[in-house]
């Protein structure tokens, strides 16, 4: 393919911007080579500068479950935007929205929309520090909650040991409320509970991890930590930024039957703007200002083109019983198809799946936790990822991120993909 012109958008853009992107993951450090510079994008498929098509399975990180452009959204944001774009004051929008996802989603009784994931999942905390009136947390390696400074903490010696700061900012005093736990692995969290007891306000979680690759949770390790949590008095927060309306119509909640104290949101709430959100029972919300001592705030929090996409999307998924279904089945058969391609070829890999999240992770033994991802073939995974660039398909830029399956693709899409697959495997 042609990438001329991306390429030269990206000389451009390292000029103003560090990095010449405004995340990190899109400039392609992981796996080498130039970005390709988004021109815009339709249901399944997302058009480069140079007019390359690509399928997506990258859909924004997530929200596009629906696949971009989808008509509803565009709609309501083109006729809200002639209406206004920001007030600063409230709108019955935001009520429309609230009250509808909180119909949707189980064991929560009011919402607060703020303007990212990481934002949502930053409250999250504050709000159960306040709640509690306790100091540290727990988080799981290879979790990704946003880049709030809590969050940005590595392992340290052992389970029981404090985290470091692992980006320079974020101070030592800020990593030492942050516990490192294994995910999949209650006994991790037992030993953290053990030295620190009645010091821990909460324990935050992906339910399904989706940042080092997909990785589901096993048997009964969700229900463990619940157990653990109301034993200790603890706050139990699940991070559905990648979950939330996407595996269930109640998210991670609603699919494992397994009750958070407080969930989180992100762009999927917007239908692709940006935007978050963070949910729970009534006494603890009621903490929130200006009912209570919490304070949260934000200017464009419940920005209006936000919520009438946001209403719209939600909207759609409440009033379509099968989506979760299909979207399911088609990841199924996609996971099928890859799969057998590369037992055909002998290529050492490992598939996660869970509802339409899904990764191929180039690694010989089961993936469960951080370690085991990074155990994977990561020269393999760089070039299967320009391999499959090349063949038109666009997979996220790392072997720590899941796909996302939207109910766009088509199953000539699918097949097309698992073609693509086979084409590359053959130069590996």
């Amino acid at each position: 393919m042609n990438y001329q012109r991306s390429s030269a958008l990206f000389k451009e853009a390292e000029q103003y911007i560090p990095g010449g992107v405004n995340s990190p993951v899109r400039a392609f450090k992981a796996v080498g080579g130039t970005p390709i510079f988004a021109k815009r994008a339709q249901g399944a498929y997302v058009y480069d500068e140079d007019d390359n098509r690509y399928i997506d399975y990258i859909n924004s990180w997530g929200p596009m479950i629906l696949g971009h452009a989808f008509k509803p959204v565009v709609d309501a944001v083109i006729n809200r935007t002639k209406q206004g774009t920001s007030f600063g004051i409230p709108t019955a929008l935001e009520t429309e929205i609230a009250k509808l996802a909180v119909s949707m989603v189980p064991n929560i009784d009011k919402i607060r929309f703020v303007n990212s994931g990481t934002e949502a999942c930053m409250s999250a905390v504050r709000l159960a520090r306040g709640f509690t009136k306790k100091d540290k947390i727990i988080k799981f390696a290879g979790c990704y909650h946003g880049h709030s400074d809590a969050f940005l903490i590595q392992a340290g010696s052992g389970a029981v040991t404090f985290g470091s700061p692992n980006s320079p900012g974020v101070t030592k005093g800020t990593a030492k409320d942050t516990l490192l736990a294994n995910y999949n692995a209650i006994d991790s969290v037992k030993s953290l509970l053990a030295a620190n007891k009645d010091e821990i306000a909460c324990v935050i979680i992906e339910p399904v991890a989706g940042n080092m690759g997909c990785i589901p949770p096993k048997a009964n390790f969700l229900k463990d930590l619940r157990m653990l949590c109301d034993t200790h008095n603890i706050v139990l927060i699940f991070d559905e930024v990648m979950t939330g309306f996407r595996l269930a119509k109640g998210g991670a909640q609603e699919l494992f039957n397994v009750n958070a104290d407080i969930v989180c949101f992100g762009k999927v709430i917007g239908g692709g703007l940006p935007v978050g959100a963070f949910a729970a029972r009534h006494d603890i919300m009621n903490c929130l200002a200006p009912l209570g001592p919490v304070y949260q705030a934000g200017t464009l929090s419940g920005n209006p083109l936000a919520m009438a996409a946001g209403l719209e999307m939600l909207k759609a998924l409440n009033s379509d019983q099968a989506i979760f279904n299909r979207l399911e089945e088609k990841t199924k058969y996609l996971h099928k198809g890859i799969e057998k391609v590369l037992r055909n070829h002998a290529i050492t890999h490992t598939i996660n799946r869970l509802g339409s999240m899904i990764s191929v992770h180039f690694a010989e033994d089961e993936v469960v936790d951080f370690e085991t991802a990074a155990l994977g073939n990561n020269d393999r995974f760089k070039q299967f990822f320009h391999g499959m660039l090349n063949e038109g398909i666009y997979i996220a830029p790392s072997a720590f991120e899941t796909w996302f399956i939207s109910d766009a693709l088509t199953y000539e899409d699918l097949d097309f993909t698992i073609a693509a697959v086979k084409n590359v495997v053959k130069r590996l």
